[in-house]
C-alpha cells in the first residue's frame, strides 16, 4: 500500500445470496487527510461498499485493508480508526444527547474524556441539548447527535452516508464547516451524497460508482478540466433564419427562435479557436449585442457519466 494510502481496496466484489451483484471487482485507494466524495445513482454500490469498510456488510473476494490492517482480520483495530454517519437515524430514543456520546466512547475501548466530548457537542450546537432525550429532539438535531457518536472516540477515517439528505440548510452549513476542520485536524472524510454541490464544493477527489464498478477517480478539479464542456452564448441583435451554409463550425448552433448562437468547446482547447470562431462571424456580417460564457458543473459531468455519453470515453484517472 501506497504511504499517503490510509484506504486501500484491491478486487473487492460482494455478490448477495438472491443473485444480486451489488460490487464488481472494486479496486480504489483513498489517500490520507483527504476528503473523497463517492458519487452514483440510487443502487449504484456506494452504501454497500462503506457498510463493508464499517464491517457491517461482510464482505466478497478481493482485499481491503485501513492504515495497512486487513478490514476482516484486524476487525477490531479496524474498527476503533473508523466512524461512521449513517443514512438512517438508529439511535436509543431514551438516552440523554450525553450519555449516548460517553456511552459510544466507551464502547470502543477510549478512555473518559469529558473535556473532548464537551468540545464536541458545542461544535454541533448540542452542549445545551446534552442532558434531554433523544425522542425530545427534532430531526435535524438527532442527525446531530449521529455526528457526535461517530466522532466520539476521534476516529482517523469519517464515513458521511448521504449526512445531509433531508436536513436544514443551517445543519448543512455547520457540517460542511466540521468537515474542513476535520480535514485540517488529519482525519480522512469519504463522503456519499445526492446534492452534487457539496462535492464540487467540499471535495479533493471525486470517484464515480454505477453498477457496482468504479466508473473514474479524479483530481475534483482534473475531472473538471478534462470532462467539463464550456458554452459562448451570442445573442444576436435580430433573428436569424438559419446559418450560412458557408459557415461550417463544429460545436456552433443557431437557438430554435434564432435569437442566439451557441458555441459548446472543450475546456482543454485552444482559446484561440474562439477568436476565429468570432471572426468567422464577422466575416459573414453576423453581429451580436451580448455574450456571456457558462461552464458544466460537477452535476453536468455526473449525469453524463452514469448515462454512458461521450464522456465516459474519456480516460479516466487511475483509481488511486
Amino acid at each position: 500500500m501506497q504511504d499517503d494510502a490510509i484506504i486501500s481496496i484491491s478486487h473487492l466484489s460482494k455478490v448477495y445470496p438472491s443473485g444480486f451483484t451489488a460490487l464488481n471487482d472494486i479496486s480504489l485507494t483513498i489517500k490520507r487527510g483527504e476528503i473523497f466524495a463517492l458519487l452514483g445513482p440510487n443502487g449504484a454500490g456506494k452504501t454497500t461498499l462503506i457498510s463493508i469498510l464499517c464491517g457491517l456488510v461482510n464482505p466478497g473476494p478481493g482485499e481491503l485493508k485501513v492504515d495497512g490492517l486487513d478490514v476482516i482480520r484486524d476487525y477490531r483495530a479496524v474498527r476503533k480508526m473508523i466512524g461512521l454517519v449513517p443514512q438512517e437515524i438508529a439511535i436509543s430514543m431514551f438516552e440523554t444527547v450525553w450519555a449516548t456520546v460517553k456511552l459510544t466512547r466507551g464502547l470502543y475501548g477510549k478512555k473518559p474524556d469529558d473535556v473532548y466530548l464537551e468540545k464536541l457537542l458545542r461544535s454541533l450546537s448540542l452542549w445545551d441539548k446534552k442532558n434531554n432525550k433523544l425522542m425530545t429532539l427534532s430531526g435535524g438535531m438527532k442527525r446531530r447527535v449521529l455526528i457526535a457518536k461517530a466522532l466520539s472516540h476521534q476516529p482517523k477515517v469519517l464515513f458521511l452516508d448521504e449526512p445531509t439528505a433531508g436536513v436544514d440548510v443551517e445543519l448543512r452549513r455547520d457540517m460542511w464547516q466540521m468537515i474542513r476542520e476535520l480535514k485540517d485536524d488529519g482525519v480522512t472524510i469519504i463522503l456519499t451524497t445526492h446534492y452534487i454541490e457539496e462535492a464540487e464544493d467540499m471535495a479533493d477527489r471525486v470517484g464515480v460508482i454505477n453498477k457496482g464498478r468504479i466508473v473514474l477517480v479524479e483530481e475534483k478539479a482534473e475531472l473538471m478540466k478534462k470532462l467539463g464542456k464550456r458554452e459562448l452564448v451570442l445573442e444576436l441583435p435580430s433573428p436569424l433564419s438559419n446559418l450560412p451554409a458557408t459557415i461550417q463550425i463544429d460545436g456552433l448552433d443557431l437557438s430554435p427562435d434564432g435569437n442566439k448562437l451557441t458555441y459548446t468547446y472543450d475546456t482543454r482547447s485552444d482559446y484561440g479557436e474562439i477568436g476565429r470562431v468570432m471572426r468567422t462571424l464577422y466575416e459573414h456580417g453576423i453581429e451580436f449585442r451580448d455574450l456571456h460564457t457558462s461552464q458544466s458543473s460537477l452535476e453536468d459531468i455526473f449525469v453524463s457519466l452514469v448515462s454512458g455519453n461521450d464522456a465516459t470515453d474519456a480516460t479516466p484517472g487511475d483509481a488511486k
